[in-house]
């Protein structure tokens, strides 16, 4: 008899087994190799529903309620800051019938996260493009956890990272006309940390670790200024799929990394 075959096709016994190796797993991280910042590709909620014979809104849903397993297991392990790519600007473009669905679930998930007492919640994204409700709740939610201590969770909604650098130029030349720069002054004085600066995630550590779900092996667009240096993990399951083993195997191989920031 095939025992890795009965275990794949036992629920209880492979969620025992993947238990007991998660244990093991997180038993032998070392929590100096913990990154600081995790930026994480909720991908494949759609896929997920399809295989599940459920609808393109029970996957997004079912998405959506795996948010605070993950910052759990953040936290656990001592990440301090978290970025969730929720919806990109090209996601805007969808049939309405899945959009509008769509930003419901993630503004009750939003609203969630605030609710609890403990994560400070920060939108990262183009909140001129989004619907004026939606962007109203991300608002509230950021300064309704303001004073909280925990997690710094970056909910990056209507978000693309070509946006983000146009959008940060675009601050840095209105900020310096309004001081009377010159276009020539400018010029010479522009560097890269002038437009870090004004970026969604100004003042933040740059994401170590960027993981993407679903086996797709791409950024999409996703902090492409922050990832230049970021370690990247790609994972074979589908978002609401995602377990805390998995984690921990995206946390191990970051660990078993060399960073050498093209030193």
């Amino acid at each position: 008899m095939d025992l890795g075959l009965v275990i794949r096709r036992t629920p209880v016994l492979r969620k025992l087994t993947y238990g007991l190796y998660g244990r093991r797993v997180e038993a032998h991280l070392d929590r100096a190799t913990v990154p600081r910042h995790v930026g994480v590709m909720l991908d494949g909620n759609r896929r997920w529903a399809r295989a599940a014979g459920m609808s393109t809104v029970d996957g997004h849903q079912s998405g959506a309620d795996k948010i605070p397993d993950f910052l759990s297991w953040c936290e656990e392990v001592g990440v301090e800051v978290v970025t969730l790519w929720m919806l990109s600007t090209d996601n805007l473009s969808r049939p309405k019938e899945e959009l509008v669905p769509l930003l419901g679930i993630i503004e009750q998930a939003v609203r969630d996260l605030a609710a609890t007492g403990h994560w400070r919640v920060h939108p990262v994204g183009a909140l001129d493009l989004l619907p004026t409700g939606t962007a109203a709740v991300l608002k509230e939610a950021e300064q309704a956890t303001a004073h909280h201590t925990g997690i710094l969770v970056n909910v990056a909604v209507g978000y693309g990272g070509r946006h983000e650098i146009a959008d940060a130029v675009r601050k840095l030349l209105q900020e310096q006309a309004a001081l009377g720069t010159s276009v020539e002054q400018l010029a010479e004085m522009i560097d890269v940390e002038h437009i870090a600066r004004h970026l969604y995630t100004s003042g933040q550590p740059d994401p170590d670790l960027v993981i993407r779900t679903s086996g797709e092996q791409r950024l999409s667009g996703f902090l492409l200024w922050q990832s230049a240096h970021s370690e990247f993990y790609f994972c074979e399951a589908y978002w609401p799929a995602f377990r805390k083993v998995d984690f921990l195997r995206a946390l191990r191989d970051y660990a078993n990394r060399q960073r050498r920031f093209g030193g």
